[in-house]
């Protein structure tokens, strides 16, 4: 019996010998850390066909309505930003709402921030803030009341504001807080642009990519009438949706750097 029990006892401790070993080797396995990285978007401004430099504060003249328009602020939001990867995936950036702002610190860039490590082929988003943001009043980041594009719980936020001074204006300046975000009068638009047959690598070892846009706010007035027939709108509505609308589309991408 005295050598059963040893023989028990003995077989005992080797599984616990055996269990604790087999616990070091998983305490051993280093867990992987996730690997990240950023994106930065910029959108560089030209002013008409003829691509001249577009900023605030320069004397512009309007190569379709001869007007002289001086920009004092001009901004847009873009939201939901999704990039696809080199093998078909897309990752979708989380609280996605930046606001592209003339007269901000970052006045014409925004970044991405802890996007997958990856190879990204094309970029998605939309222009101006979706409707489920729209009808639960002021929310926070970009889409705080203070940032100066909220109207209220009726009307939303303004997708886009473009405010200066024209001599050709019934009261020397111009205002369009365009917006609107429901029906015929919605103006959120999505667009997708692929980044012209490169990649955008993203790793926390790879220096930031930055995705170059082209915007021209010229293009406001493509199909609209100049700041002498009109030169406000603050409401949304067909005329709001007709410059937002020529704007968007003439967005393109250009180049990362």
């Amino acid at each position: 019996m005295r050598i059963i029990n040893k023989l028990i006892i003995s077989a005992f401790m080797l599984i616990a010998l055996m269990l604790c070993s087999s616990c070091e080797k998983e305490e051993d396995i280093p867990i992987p850390i996730p690997q990240w990285g950023d994106v930065k978007v910029e959108f560089n401004y030209v002013f008409g066909s003829s691509g001249v430099p577009w900023d605030v504060n320069l004397k512009l003249r309007h190569p379709k309505t001869g007007d002289t328009l001086t920009f004092t602020e001009f901004s847009f939001y873009v939201s939901n930003v999704r990039l696809k990867n080199e093998d078909g995936t897309w990752w979708s950036e989380p609280e996605s709402y930046h606001l592209v702002c003339a007269t901000c610190i970052n006045k014409n860039y925004f970044t991405i921030t802890e996007v997958p490590e990856g190879n990204y082929t094309e970029m998605e988003f939309l222009f101006g803030v979706d409707s489920a943001r729209n009808v639960s009043g002021p929310q926070t980041g970009d889409l705080l009341p203070n940032m100066g594009m909220f109207w209220d719980w009726t009307n939303g936020y303004i997708m886009l504001k473009a405010e200066g001074l024209s001599p050709q204006s019934s009261d020397g300046t111009f205002s369009f807080h365009l917006g609107g975000y429901s029906g015929e009068d919605n103006l959120v638009m999505q667009r997708t642009f692929t980044l012209g047959g490169n990649i955008a690598a993203v790793g926390p070892s790879i220096a930031t990519p930055t995705l170059v846009f082209r915007a021209n706010p010229a293009r406001l007035w493509h199909s609209s009438p100049g700041v002498s027939s009109r030169n406000s709108i603050d409401t949304p509505g067909p005329e709001a949706k007709a410059m937002a609308t020529d704007f968007y589309t003439n967005v393109t991408f250009l180049e990362i750097k």
